[in-house]
């Protein structure tokens, strides 16, 4: 197993999802700032590792399977801690789409790459206005300084919904021909 400065920043992501679930569940009034900040270091170090992959010309195979997963799980996650805490279909109906999302790429992603068509697939710009609105929003839900604060990020979320539908669209319409041929 390859070990660079990205997969490290990678593997601390992993590292921090169960001490985040800890955090997350104190019954202390200052977890709900504790427990953002911990999901805002994930999301940096999630932007700094493929920065640094590329940057540092240090792009392995295995830290291209890795980060992804582990983006995923966090943002899982975090989406499944808060629709326990706030308790709504407000926030649960595009939690659940963001989560399926997830799954139909992925499952898609795999199946184009067994056909040999991957790079059809591939990561677009949505998908990265679409990860920082999810990222930022995830963030203020955590934190919960207030009514603007909360209101904001739901606002952010359904952006994030939004741009969710649209990459996946775009996604689905791209391998489409594949998808149906007999």
């Amino acid at each position: 197993m390859p070990f660079n400065l990205p997969i490290a920043l990678t593997w601390f992501r992993l590292f921090l999802l169960p001490v985040f679930v800890l955090v997350f569940y104190l019954p202390y009034h200052w977890m709900h700032f504790l427990a953002a900040f911990i999901f805002w270091l994930a999301a940096i170090t999630d932007a700094l590792d493929g920065y640094a992959a590329r940057k540092l010309q240090q792009s392995t195979r295995f830290g291209a399977f890795l980060d992804p997963v582990a983006d995923k799980l966090m943002v899982t996650t975090a989406l499944v801690l808060l629709v326990e805490e706030y308790n709504t279909a407000w926030l649960t109906l595009p939690a659940l789409f963001m989560i399926g999302r997830e799954i139909v790429i992925s499952a898609l992603r795999e199946w184009m790459a067994e056909i040999g068509k991957r790079g059809i697939v591939a990561v677009s710009w949505i998908g990265k206005y679409k990860t920082a609105a999810q990222m930022v929003a995830i963030i203020g839900l955590i934190w919960q300084t207030g009514p603007i604060m909360i209101t904001t990020a739901y606002v952010l979320l359904y952006i994030a919904a939004l741009l969710t539908f649209w990459s996946m669209m775009n996604y689905i319409k791209a391998a489409w021909k594949d998808l149906t041929a007999a």
